[in-house]
């Protein structure tokens, strides 16, 4: 198990090392099986995985993808520090799978397209606005979700590894975005689903872990509720108390806030109206958006 150094920081031991390996390893076999196991020999074979998957390695992956380290850092520290009401994304994403599953797929299906770039050139005709779509969307993602998430895995190496220096920082997300762009390169789909089962399981059991050992440190559901309140950051940045996520809200406990936007991060409205809108494009349009 980690160790904690004198400044506060983590020194990881043997064990932690092992369990690092064993992990890429496990990884990098269920890579290579999927690998040969993928014949490649079309466009829909490296695509589409020859459209004979499972639908259960097909979810896992879906879950994969969309839930990273954005969430177990991000989304984690939203909560910490505004409380309740940063679930109204995940309760809202609901609601958006259920528009996907109920009117989007079928148009989709009906079409015979995969991609919202390729259904728009279909709908409106020519392929300026299929070019167009596929690049908004590949630049969006970089400088939005890709930089995120691989920020936020980087952050977690170099903590994990107590290395304070930039350099590490580089050198954590080079290392993230080879592992992934070998096993998507070569491999296709198919390698890219069996690899992202692997993640689900270890993200679901290491979650449940946490969970349980989280509430075991607290005392339990209802003495979270009622210590949260006196949880505030000890750190300061610049020398000024940071109250963004240094205090917290009086009404943690709420999902549905205040309508005044300058007294709450998540004003009833915007998170009912406006996240309906997000929601439409996240989960039924952009999931789909990629160069085909």
């Amino acid at each position: 198990m980690a160790e904690v150094d004198g400044v506060g920081g983590s020194r990881l031991t043997w064990p932690d090392f092992v369990v690092i390996t064993v992990y890429f390893l496990c990884v990098l076999i269920v890579g290579i099986w999927s690998s040969r196991k993928n014949k490649k020999d079309s466009i829909s074979s490296y695509f589409l995985a020859s459209r004979n998957l499972h639908w259960i390695p097909v979810g896992a992956s879906l879950f994969a993808s969309n839930i990273g380290s954005g969430h177990f850092i991000g989304l984690a520290g939203a909560g910490a520090a505004s409380g309740l009401a940063a679930h109204g994304y995940e309760q809202a994403a609901i609601y958006g799978l259920l528009m996907l599953g109920w009117l989007f797929v079928p148009v989709y299906m009906s079409s015979g397209v995969y991609t919202m770039p390729e259904y728009l050139r279909l709908r409106f005709g020519g392929q300026r606005i299929r070019v167009y779509l596929s690049c908004l969307s590949l630049t969006l993602y970089i400088f939005t979700k890709i930089a995120a998430d691989l920020y936020a895995g980087a952050l977690f190496i170099q903590l994990a590894l107590n290395k304070s220096s930039d350099e590490w920082l580089y050198i954590s997300v080079f290392f993230l975005l080879g592992v992934a762009a070998v096993f998507t390169i070569v491999g296709g789909l198919t390698t890219v689903v069996y690899t992202d089962l692997v993640q689900m399981v270890l993200m679901v059991m290491g979650s449940l872990v946490l969970m349980v050992k989280s509430f075991h440190a607290v005392g339990g559901y209802y003495s979270l509720v009622e210590r949260f309140p006196y949880a505030k950051a000890s750190i300061r940045a610049m020398g000024v108390n940071n109250k963004s996520c240094g205090e917290v809200p009086p009404d943690y406990m709420s999902l549905l806030r205040t309508l005044d936007p300058s007294k709450s991060e998540y004003p009833w409205v915007g998170m009912t109206f406006g996240m309906a809108s997000i929601q439409v494009w996240y989960w039924c349009t952009d999931q789909v958006s990629t160069v085909q």
